[in-house]
């Protein structure tokens, strides 16, 4: 049956308001790492054997860029924090403690915030997990990737199996709340080691696992001198068996990548999959912040060392520590929403629509029949949601809701 909603209700497209502002995280990039993965297509950069991490010139740097940012965020909350890079847990918990202690002096924390700390194993002793526990760290991400030495060594990662299991054995000592990141569909990964991967991580008994399809990214070793895959049908398998047997073991799969037991979900990303706002500070950095009026995204400067000397230039600004700015359009608020929003397995209610972009359903209604039309989603009055065949193949859900695409269906 045909949904028809009233028109009147949209704002002018050309300028919509948001009637309040979204919640707001704060993300802290922390650039360097031992070695750049061939995989990886993040703002990382390998660290220099022969000269020292520029720890504290980079933790001022941190300070002067939150500084220059509070006009854009002032008087509003901070829901969660996440330390990513990079491999943050090369920095020393001082270090991490000075970040997070001159935050929470700028910044208005509640005492549960969640804060997360992504750390990789080769990069850790035992000692570390209780200083980062001492510095405010309450969630950490550990990027296992893989529990096979055969595999850990085709990715390119500075830890073995042992170390793999040494590291999530220390952090269980410290924290309770752990997130375990997996990839499947590896060189020459079989079925099998797929399997054994997962098993090996739900009996560490975490609170939250992601699983992610190795993709082949531009500016990636693996782009240019691509390794064998397992053909389009053997991961397609994978992903099944992986999502089943993680429901078996009690995970729920609440986003694309995302599996969590009850009520641990991570709060900094479904922020992010709500079109939430999000500041972030540190080279290569990016931030979405609304106001009432306009929605803009912006990127500090990528590469560390210019991203410190414009930090610590006398007369510095916030729009010297800047790559780009941008206002988000509402044609590229509906894409970007849509592509975070439909991720989720429960999807969202279209009243968050509302709130997150300033428009109404009534402006996608054509391009959501059009994915009703193709099985793609579920659409209620109270839910809209990617049918399985949309979480599946959410690049073609997500291709109606292209800006071209919207401005073809309705020309």
């Amino acid at each position: 049956m045909k949904k028809i909603i009233p028109v009147l209700s949209l704002p002018d497209s050309k300028s919509p308001h948001l009637i309040e502002l979204p919640p707001l995280g704060l993300y802290i990039h922390l650039p360097w790492c031992v070695r750049k993965c061939p995989y990886c297509d993040f703002n990382s950069h390998a660290i220099d054997p022969n000269s020292a991490l520029p720890e504290a010139e980079y933790v001022a740097a941190l300070k002067r860029d939150l500084e220059l940012s509070l006009p854009q965020i002032w008087g509003r909350p901070v829901t969660s924090v996440f330390l990513g890079g990079g491999t943050p847990s090369l920095f020393s918990g001082a270090s991490i403690d000075a970040i997070l202690s001159y935050a929470r002096m700028l910044l208005s924390f509640a005492p549960e915030t969640e804060i997360t700390l992504e750390a990789n194993p080769g990069t850790l002793e035992a000692q570390k997990f209780a200083d980062f526990r001492s510095a405010g760290i309450n969630r950490l991400s550990i990027g296992i990737q893989s529990f096979n030495p055969g595999h850990l060594q085709a990715l390119g990662r500075i830890h073995n199996d042992a170390e793999a299991s040494r590291a999530v054995e220390q952090a269980l000592q410290h924290f309770s709340n752990i997130n375990l990141d997996l990839m499947y569909a590896l060189p020459n990964q079989t079925q099998d080691e797929a399997l054994q991967d997962i098993e090996a991580a739900c009996g560490w008994g975490v609170p939250h696992i992601s699983a992610y399809h190795l993709t082949l990214e531009p500016n990636t070793l693996f782009y240019r001198q691509p390794p064998k895959l397992p053909d389009e049908d053997t991961s397609a398998d994978m992903q099944i068996m992986i999502e089943r047997v993680l429901a078996e073991k009690g995970y729920q799969h609440y986003e694309t990548s995302a599996f969590a037991q009850p009520g641990r979900m991570c709060v900094h990303n479904m922020n992010y999959w709500q079109y939430g706002d999000y500041l972030g500070i540190g080279a290569g950095a990016h931030s979405k912040i609304s106001f009432r009026e306009k929605i803009i995204r912006q990127m500090r400067h990528k590469h560390p060392r210019h991203y410190l000397e414009q930090a610590a230039a006398r007369n510095t600004n916030l729009e010297n520590m800047l790559a780009t700015e941008q206002e988000v359009g509402p044609q590229d608020r509906i894409f970007e929403f849509m592509m975070n929003a439909l991720r989720l397995t429960d999807g969202f209610d279209p009243g968050l629509f509302h709130t997150r972009t300033g428009l109404t359903v009534a402006s996608i209604q054509q391009q959501l029949t059009t994915a009703e039309q193709r099985g793609l989603i579920e659409w209620q009055h109270d839910c809209i949601r990617p049918t399985a065949d949309g979480r599946r193949f959410l690049n073609d859900l997500l291709e109606i809701f292209l800006p071209e695409s919207r401005q073809t269906t309705t020309s």
